[in-house]
């Protein structure tokens, strides 16, 4: 059984019904809320181990409803919403979304989306070393093996997937990643971030035009897998 408690923000009676039934024949916990002053409220009370947050709320800004709970709420929220722009999915993934989902949406992909999202609760305390299949990077001694052998990287290379690891599952914008690498003033320098992308592929990857590891989420950012 999961155990987990999983609150969902959405003003369409429709959609909390069918995540309700969605949800609880997997095991989950849930609460609901059709407005973002309920849903904060319930958040501040109940501590959820996720949220379902919808963009379009009658009486505020799913983007402020965000940066609200930004302000102490550290668990995983995951937007799911009809606003699809690449302006929108930015912003909330800028402003602290763990992940993006437009609607209608597929159930089995966002119960795989909520899967990943809950292991990125439990690595918020990270162990010094991340393994995953046959990558192994060990955060305190900054070496990065493959397959058990080093893998030389230069400095930047080494920071870029350090971030990405430390945050695996979630979706990275490039102007996150341009802004934690090479500081204010580069967000728009994204080729930087396509080059060293493309050499961390050929160092890390076993395919690189097909990589399992830095996923491409197109337009948006990159997502360490």
């Amino acid at each position: 059984m999961n155990n987990a408690e999983i609150l969902v923000i959405d003003d369409e009676p429709q959609i909390r019904k069918l995540l309700k039934i969605t949800l609880e024949s997997n095991d989950y916990k849930v609460v609901l809320a059709e407005t973002g002053t309920e849903g904060v409220h319930l958040v501040a009370n109940h501590t959820p181990d996720l949220v379902i947050l919808d963009l379009g709320l009658p009486d505020k800004s799913g983007h402020l409803v965000l940066k609200d709970l930004r302000e102490w709420y550290d668990k995983s929220i995951i937007i799911l919403s009809v606003q699809d722009s690449e302006a929108d999915i930015i912003k909330a993934l800028d402003n602290g979304a763990t992940d993006y989902l437009t609607k209608p949406f597929r159930t089995g992909e966002l119960l795989a989306r909520i899967r990943a999202s809950l292991r990125i609760n439990q690595n918020t305390d990270l162990q010094p070393i991340i393994a995953t299949g046959d990558l192994e990077i060990d955060l305190s001694s900054r070496i990065v093996s493959k397959n058990n052998t080093p893998v030389k990287l230069t400095a930047t290379e080494y920071n870029l997937v350090a971030l990405l690891a430390k945050n695996q599952g979630r979706v990275l914008t490039h102007q996150f990643l341009l802004k934690e690498i090479w500081g204010f003033g580069s967000q728009n320098e994204t080729q930087y971030l396509r080059v060293f992308i493309a050499q961390l592929r050929k160092k890390l990857e076993e395919n690189p035009n097909s990589p399992i590891h830095i996923i491409t989420e197109s337009g948006v950012g990159y997502r360490f897998v």
